[in-house]
């Protein structure tokens, strides 16, 4: 993979953590009042670090995180956030849980590629995909234990 590559897919989750910041904020707003409202503002801010230290590596490789992260991520994940939320919260859950996978499975296949195109697997850059990845697998097994507690 080269650089312009691995910017690009960069890129990618710097447009998907953004939208996921949107997204969850919204959800926190909805359900304020429940726990499930504090965890997914904690995971808000979690995904915030990680747009962050994207577009910071993005930018160390000599690129620009993409005006598709910073605009309209943005208002895609506001409004998924606030459409979601409509739902309930278990329905916000299930499709929250779907996108953290999505997201895992992505991550997974760029540590490979990155990995196997000679980059050590205790590189800065391996070390951000993974822990952003069990971060992602930590969101989406807490909102598996929310499942089932509307209203508590």
């Amino acid at each position: 993979m080269d650089k312009e590559e691995l910017i690009n897919s960069l890129n990618w989750f710097y447009s998907l953590e953004t939208s996921q910041v949107e997204l969850y904020t919204a959800q926190s707003r909805k359900f304020k009042d429940q726990y499930g409202g504090m965890v997914f503002e904690r995971v808000a801010e979690i995904e915030q670090g990680h747009g962050d230290l994207i577009s910071a590596k993005i930018k160390e490789l000599g690129g620009t995180p993409t005006q598709l992260g910073e605009v309209i991520s943005t208002i895609i994940g506001a409004s998924m956030g606030t459409i979601l939320s409509m739902t309930g919260l278990d329905m916000a859950l299930r499709i929250n849980i779907k996108l953290e996978e999505k997201a895992m499975s992505d991550y997974s296949q760029l540590i490979a590629s990155v990995e196997k195109e000679g980059e050590s697997p205790e590189s800065e850059l391996c070390k951000l995909l993974k822990y952003n990845y069990v971060d992602e697998d930590l969101h989406a097994a807490e909102f598996a234990k929310l499942i089932g507690t509307e209203g508590e």
